[in-house]
């Protein structure tokens, strides 16, 4: 055996300077910190012994709590236990997933539909899947980070086009030399509650003869025929379409899944390694959300609720000086300040007065933008909203 010595830092130096680095992040009012949830009543929240009205969640129709989603996991863990056990290629794909992917591919009205265990690491492996060295990925600048890092994994050129701009990507993509050209876009924008112009981008890519990848993260459920989302709201069908949604936010559950031509998908299903290499989301996940799926469909007045609640923020709002409300009709909903400082503290003066509204600071979003992001739920009732705008009005 070979001892091996490890020669200290001089002086007392180290290049893992922990402390310092946190202290830029305080500095810059970025650190951003968790809070520990006691329990959930639909809209509301009791933290620390306190209850507050919540504004931060993903859950657009408030299914996360809905009867017939807890009594579906109820169900599947009896049957399945809690655990998948293994990748799905090994033994961790069940009756409940194979019944899933149908279910999902006839809601969004695809041929096939393929389910990972999360949103991020489905489009961290599905873009590297699809484009490698040689390759060119086409990325809106807005997108998400899960859309940013797969790019980064591919190894493929890089192209940031101009937020929602297809002139731009047409420019690109007609100067790109690569081999296989690959469109990634949000559906609709996290942080701003835009929607892409996908049809430009589909006709774009059968232009180009590229794909095009939409993550529909946040139109899922809420827009569409019956919630089936943004590509269906548009009567977007072509077999350069690849389809993803994430069903940890208006599904109420977890996981993703992405859809599109049967070719397409088994080839993501044989490559993306985020897919093979990790353990399978549990059988009982599975069976809720078919659950889910019958409850988004079936109870059109969840999405009803939410226009009424986005007009509600246009038509009353009446914000402090220097604050914009910006023109998304989705449920996201941003108030943007500006300064990082401000927004911390406007977050701050809410929580005092029992409302839980999330700062957003940069990265992830740009530098002078710093906002509130007001996120609306079929949970919340109007009368919830019309308090919530009186108490940012006498910010």
């Amino acid at each position: 055996m070979v001892a091996v010595t490890r020669e200290a830092p001089r002086g007392g130096a180290t290049a893992w300077d922990f402390a310092a680095e946190l202290q830029a992040i305080d500095s810059a009012q970025l650190r951003r910190r968790r809070r520990v949830i006691e329990s959930y009543d639909g809209a509301r929240m009791r933290i620390d012994g306190r209850e507050l009205l919540a504004f931060c969640s993903n859950d657009y129709l408030g299914l996360a709590q809905h009867p017939a989603l807890v009594e579906a996991a109820r169900e599947a863990a009896a049957r399945w236990g809690v655990g998948a056990t293994a990748s799905p290629v090994l033994c961790g794909h069940s009756l409940a997933h194979e019944q899933l992917e149908r279910e999902l591919a006839r809601f969004v009205g695809m041929p096939r539909a393929l389910y990972f265990y999360a949103g991020f690491p489905a489009n961290a492996g599905i873009v590297p899947a699809l484009a490698g060295r040689g390759d060119a990925v086409f990325s809106d600048t807005l997108n998400h980070a899960c859309l940013i890092d797969g790019a980064r994994l591919s190894r493929a050129d890089v192209q940031v086009y101009a937020h929602a701009d297809p002139a731009d990507l047409a420019r690109r993509l007609q100067a790109s030399p690569a081999r296989r050209k690959l469109i990634t876009t949000d559906a609709v924008f996290s942080m701003d509650g835009d929607i892409a112009p996908l049809r430009e981008l589909l006709q774009l890519a059968e232009r180009f003869d590229a794909l095009l990848l939409v993550d529909d993260a946040h139109g899922f459920g809420v827009l569409g025929p019956g919630g089936a989302g943004t590509a269906a709201a548009l009567g977007l069908r072509s077999p350069r379409l690849l389809y993803m949604a994430t069903l940890g936010k208006a599904a109420g559950v977890a996981g993703a899944f992405v859809a599109g031509a049967d070719d397409a998908v088994e080839y993501l299903m044989q490559r993306t390694r985020s897919y093979i290499f990790a353990t399978a989301a549990p059988p009982m996940v599975a069976h809720t959300l078919r659950a889910s799926l019958r409850v988004i469909a079936d109870e059109q007045w969840r999405r009803d609720r939410l226009r009424e609640l986005v007009a509600l923020v246009h038509e009353q709002s009446r914000l402090p000086q220097g604050w914009r409300l910006g023109e998304s009709r989705t449920p996201v909903q941003p108030l943007i300040i500006g300064s990082n400082e401000a927004a911390l503290h406007a977050m701050q003066q809410l929580w005092q007065q029992g409302y839980w509204v999330p700062a957003i600071r940069p990265p992830t979003v740009a530098p002078g933008s710093a906002r509130l992001r007001l996120s609306l739920s079929a949970a919340h009732t109007l009368q919830d909203l019309r308090e919530l705008l009186r108490a940012i009005e006498g910010l």
